[in-house]
């Protein structure tokens, strides 16, 4: 017995989580265990975002869920003729779990990679039928009982936008809001909300998860931030290779539209897979089909003037879910916190397979270990994903404030390296990223990552200059157009601080980690050189 909008279903039901990283394993699974049911609702569902368990299976009977990790066709087979008999097969699985058998949310194990953090925006996933799932209250319904009302709670918690493609990023989104607002009163056209979903560093898989684990929540929670600002046209702005996502959110648009019945359905668009086009201006270059992407000057702020001159309040789907959340249980976030709310991190690196975990902003960030294997010894860690930050210490919390104030990033990224990783090339390779990716539009960035790029191969050379690269990176940082220039020197400026000895090792032609031979090493070995 095969079920796709069933996931209400409480007994003989088994879930097989499918997402991006595993989708043809885990269909050819979900058509195994159709083929065997007979009598059990077999369910395709989003991914849970643990990577060590994929591809996961859950089975459940009358309130008691078990998780198998890996699992083989047979092993399938099994599961599901041993659930028809009333069996989760409890002796072979990861974990098990007894809940409420009428539980919309995904049951939690007290330990391991599913127990870490608190999984609120991602509290479906893996549970739930992506696009065919919706809470009987939903955010849409929220505001239209009380617009007034819900704009003050947003106003009062302080809700920080997420994300590097967020027109808010780690600052409160009612100061867009109002932007918008104003621009809009003074006579200019209506406005338009970009849920900003384009993301291809594969290191952050934070937004692409949410919209292939839960994106009707994405929609209904865009559709509530909609009716807030009296916006018409929703545009949700995808990754051209994140073709699942895409294909799940338009699923989801048509059954939050049954329920909310919006002035205009939100449109679904794909942009280039590169890694400019999420940056929020080049993301609207992208949108009016401008082949070259260029940063736009600020001022004006996209909420100014934005797509096509109208005033745009522009949010990643980690932003629209934190809203949403608010919104439906606002006894969640606390007004007095920095940062209220939660983050969802992706931690990949030196591991046997990623995770994307959702922490509290009050936490710590070396919870993420429990989430991932690491393949070696952790000798320091990227925060920040393509410029994040390197530190040797996970001892911070996951919070705006606490990550930007130790010079990390908060893009939702944390790589683990490994003891056999160079500080050294891992900086010079973000360099030569920057140097090769901008878009070339200000000075301090296109010229900045050229001269960053060969002031670290002096230091491979024999010559570390070490005034004139922090001098640099400070200007990149402080004079760059746009996030991109802004956060382009963080790889190396943090590497400096924190591993200045493998430079200096590295001028003396030598790496520590082992992972690099520089000129004066091959030189050595060659016999050219005595000292």
């Amino acid at each position: 017995m095969t079920e796709t909008n069933g996931t209400t279903a409480t007994t003989h039901v088994v879930r097989i989580c499918t997402g991006t990283d595993s989708l043809d394993r885990t269909r050819s699974l979900a058509t195994v265990a159709r083929d065997e049911a007979t009598t059990a609702t077999v369910l395709e569902v989003g991914p849970a975002g643990v990577g060590d368990l994929a591809p996961l299976v859950l089975t459940t009977h009358d309130g008691v869920t078990a998780f198998h990790a890996d699992p083989t066709a047979d092993d399938v087979r099994a599961l599901v003729r041993a659930v028809e008999d009333g069996d989760v097969s409890t002796d072979a699985a990861h974990a098990v779990v007894d809940h409420d058998p009428d539980s919309g949310t995904l049951p939690l194990p007290e330990d391991g990679p599913l127990a870490v953090g608190r999984r609120r925006v991602l509290a479906r996933a893996g549970w739930t039928v992506p696009g065919e799932q919706l809470d009987e209250r939903l955010a849409t319904d929220v505001v239209r009982d009380d617009a007034d009302g819900a704009d003050d709670l947003i106003r009062r918690v302080g809700l920080l936008g997420r994300g590097r493609g967020d027109a808010s990023t780690d600052a409160p989104v009612i100061e867009e809001w109002d932007r918008a607002r104003e621009t809009v009163e003074s006579g200019e056209d209506d406005p338009v909300l970009v849920v900003n979903a384009n993301e291809s560093d594969d290191r952050n898989r934070t937004d692409s998860h949410l919209l292939e684990a839960d994106p009707a929540a994405v929609v209904d929670g865009a559709l509530a931030v909609a009716d807030l600002l009296d916006v018409e046209d929703v545009v949700v702005y995808c990754n051209e290779a994140d073709y699942l996502a895409r294909d799940r959110v338009r699923a989801a648009v048509d059954t939050v539209c049954e329920h909310v019945d919006p002035p205009k359905r939100p449109q679904v668009v794909a942009g280039p897979d590169r890694y400019i086009a999420g940056e929020m201006t080049m993301a609207l270059e992208a949108m009016e089909g401008n082949d070259r992407l260029e940063a736009r000057l600020r001022p004006p702020t996209p909420a100014q003037h934005g797509l096509y001159g109208r005033p745009t309040v522009i949010h990643t789907p980690r932003t629209i879910a934190q809203i949403r959340e608010l919104l439906l249980d606002p006894d969640a976030f606390d007004a007095g916190d920095a940062d209220p709310g939660t983050r969802l991190l992706t931690v990949s690196g030196d591991v046997d397979a990623p995770a994307t975990v959702e922490l509290s902003t009050g936490g710590s960030l070396e919870a993420i270990r429990e989430a991932v294997t690491l393949d070696g010894s952790f000798k320091m860690a990227c925060v920040g994903g393509q410029f994040g930050g390197l530190t040797r210490s996970l001892d911070y919390a996951p919070s705006a404030s606490g990550l930007s104030g130790a010079g990390l990033g908060t893009e939702g990224a944390v790589e683990l390296l490994a003891d056999s990783r160079c500080a050294v090339a891992t900086a010079g390779k973000r360099a030569r990223f920057a140097e090769e990716e901008n878009c070339g539009r200000c000075v301090p960035c296109r010229e900045g990552s050229v001269q960053l790029t060969d002031l670290l191969r002096d230091v491979y050379q024999g010559e570390y200059k070490d005034g004139m690269l922090r001098e640099l990176t400070r200007t990149m940082r402080a004079t760059s157009t746009c996030d991109f220039g802004r956060s382009a020197a963080r790889p190396v400026s943090t590497a400096m601080d924190r591993f200045e000895t493998e430079f200096h090792a590295h001028a003396e032609g030598r790496c520590p980690s082992g992972e690099c031979k520089t000129k004066r090493h091959a030189e050595r070995e060659r016999g050219e050189v005595t000292t």
